[in-house]
């Protein structure tokens, strides 16, 4: 088992390669009534064998995407009220990344604020959207357009998670990972280098030290700016234009793949006004490639993708801010890129 500590608005750990209902047991000691929100798809996995003194009440949202809305969020709340829920009581989110921003909103606005826990069961989950305390829901307008900064209590990661996930949903969560070598720690890239989706599941303890340094790298920058200030927002590499695609196709591709795509476009960016050389672009396009990722988008979609970038959180006023990439492991915000030079770029991931 290993332990990342998050210093945000408050420290918090993330316990890595443990038993999740053990930890989550602790955690429940004490508390007179504990809600676990969790997706369709977690029904036969989140019952409790053991003997607790805390009343647990299950509420069961949709899978993915579908359950960040305010129909969801609305019947957590009148959930939360007719179970008596009260300051004391604790909220555990159980599921992929869509599943632990809805419960952890919930939790941040039932009572102005209540404990919650994060049990990621997704790749994605466990190296990015558990973890930070960003919280929220979909708006009609945009992705995460809603929320709250609140963080968890702690985090739980069990990998005996991972093999509940089909190649497509594991693969789809290591864009984030890949995302996190580019930006920060490029021991990760060298480690992700060469490998398939299938020799990875092979290799636990491969696994476990990718999440590991992805956790890592979200921790350190969360530590320095929790409410995404500036620094944070390095961790929107890719994000732009990966949102609006996943908008754009109604969510039918994993965050991850959409995320993949925006990758590859954030270094055409950075390759066209010569910060990056094509060695470090086609690395982008070899390693997301060799895990099965998308790295092209369709090419009638820029009309449609355009007006969707403005809805990117890094925006300031009329004005577009892009995360590129100066060199391995360095940053920089690109401010003043026109509709030409972002079409363009499009253009070349086009398919």
């Amino acid at each position: 088992m290993k332990i990342i500590t998050v210093h945000a608005e408050r420290s918090y750990d993330v316990i890595i390669d443990c038993d999740w209902k053990s930890e989550v047991l602790k955690l429940a000691n004490g508390r007179s009534r504990v809600a676990v929100i969790y997706s369709t798809a977690m029904r036969d996995s989140i019952r409790f064998d053991a003997d607790v003194d805390a009343e647990f009440h299950f509420f069961e949202v949709s899978d993915g995407e579908a359950a960040k809305n305010i129909a969801s969020l609305s019947s957590l709340w009148n959930w939360l009220g007719a179970a008596g829920f009260t300051r004391s009581d604790l909220v555990i989110g159980i599921g992929g990344g869509a599943i632990t921003d809805l419960a952890g909103f919930a939790a941040a606005t039932w009572l102005r604020g209540i404990d919650w826990i994060g049990v990621p069961t997704s790749v994605a989950g466990m190296v990015d959207a558990s973890v930070g305390g960003k919280t929220g829901i979909n708006s009609d307008y945009g992705k995460n357009l809603i929320g709250a900064f609140y963080s968890p209590l702690s985090v739980i990661i069990d990998f005996s998670w991972l093999k509940t996930l089909s190649d497509r949903d594991f693969a789809a969560g290591l864009a984030e990972v890949i995302k996190c070598g580019f930006i920060s720690d490029v021991e990760i890239l060298r480690v992700i280098e060469g490998q398939s989706i299938e020799s990875l599941r092979t290799q636990s303890d491969l696994i476990e030290e990718l999440v590991s340094r992805s956790v890592q790298v979200k921790a350190d920058v969360v530590g320095m700016d929790f409410k995404e200030s500036f620094v944070r927002e390095v961790l929107n590499y890719g994000h732009t234009l990966g949102h609006a695609i996943e908008i754009h196709s109604r969510y039918s591709l994993r965050h991850g793949e959409a995320i993949s795509i925006g990758l590859v476009y954030a270094a055409e960016l950075a390759h066209a006004r010569g910060l990056i050389d094509s060695g470090v672009l086609d690395q982008h396009r070899r390693l997301l490639a060799a895990l099965g990722l998308p790295i092209t988008y369709e090419a009638t979609a820029w009309p449609a993708l355009w007006p969707l970038l403005a809805l990117d959180k890094k925006s300031r006023g009329s004005q577009l801010r892009f995360v590129v990439l100066t060199a391995l492991g360095a940053t920089r915000r690109v401010e003043d890129l026109n509709e030409g030079e972002l079409h363009s770029a499009y253009e070349r991931i086009s398919s």
